[in-house]
C-alpha cells in the first residue's frame, strides 16, 4: 500500500510544519502580545492601587469634613442652648418684675379698700350710736318719762356696743 509508504515523509513533513506554526505562534503571541497584555494588567492594578489611594484619601477627608461639622454643631447648639437660657431668664426676670408690679398694685388698692371700708365701717359706728343714742332717749323717756341728755344716752350706747 503506498499511502503507508508515504506515511512516514508526510510525517516528518507534519512535524516539521507543526514546530515551525507552533514557534510562530509562540513569538507573536509569546514575545508580542504577552507584555502588551502584561502592561495593560500592571497599568490596571496600578490605576486601580490609585483610584483605591483617592478614595480612602476621600474618605479620610470626607470623616474630617464630618468631624468639623459635628463639631460646629455641638457649639452651635451649645450657643443655642446658652441663648435659649438666657432668653428663659430674661424673660423670667420680667415676668417676675411684672407680677412684683402687679402684686404691689393690687396690694395698694387693697389697702385704699381696706382704708374706705374703716372710713366707712367708722362713719357707719358713728350712725348706728348717734341713731342708738336718739332711739335708747325716747324709748326711755317714753316708758319711764324720764328725760336722759343725749350725751348720757351716746355714752351708754358706746358703752354697750364696746363691750
Amino acid at each position: 500500500m503506498p499511502q503507508i509508504n508515504q506515511l512516514s515523509e508526510i510525517f516528518v513533513s507534519q512535524l516539521f510544519w507543526l514546530a515551525v506554526v507552533f514557534g510562530i505562534i509562540y513569538f507573536v503571541i509569546g514575545r508580542g502580545m504577552v507584555p502588551k497584555i502584561r502592561g495593560t494588567v500592571g497599568a490596571r492594578d496600578s490605576q486601580i492601587a490609585a483610584d483605591l489611594e483617592r478614595a480612602q484619601a476621600a474618605r479620610e477627608q470626607a470623616d474630617k469634613t464630618e468631624a468639623d461639622w459635628r463639631t460646629r454643631m455641638d457649639a452651635a447648639r451649645a450657643e443655642a442652648g446658652r441663648v435659649a437660657q438666657e432668653a428663659k431668664q430674661a424673660s423670667a426676670m420680667e415676668t417676675e418684675t411684672r407680677v412684683k408690679a402687679a402684686a404691689e398694685s393690687v396690694a395698694r388698692k387693697v389697702e385704699a379698700a381696706e382704708g374706705q371700708i374703716r372710713t366707712a365701717v367708722i362713719a357707719a359706728r358713728a350712725e348706728i350710736e348717734s341713731v342708738a343714742a336718739d332711739a335708747a332717749r325716747e324709748m326711755v323717756g317714753r316708758l319711764t318719762g324720764i328725760a336722759i341728755d343725749s350725751n348720757e344716752a351716746a355714752m351708754a350706747v358706746r358703752t354697750e356696743l364696746n363691750g
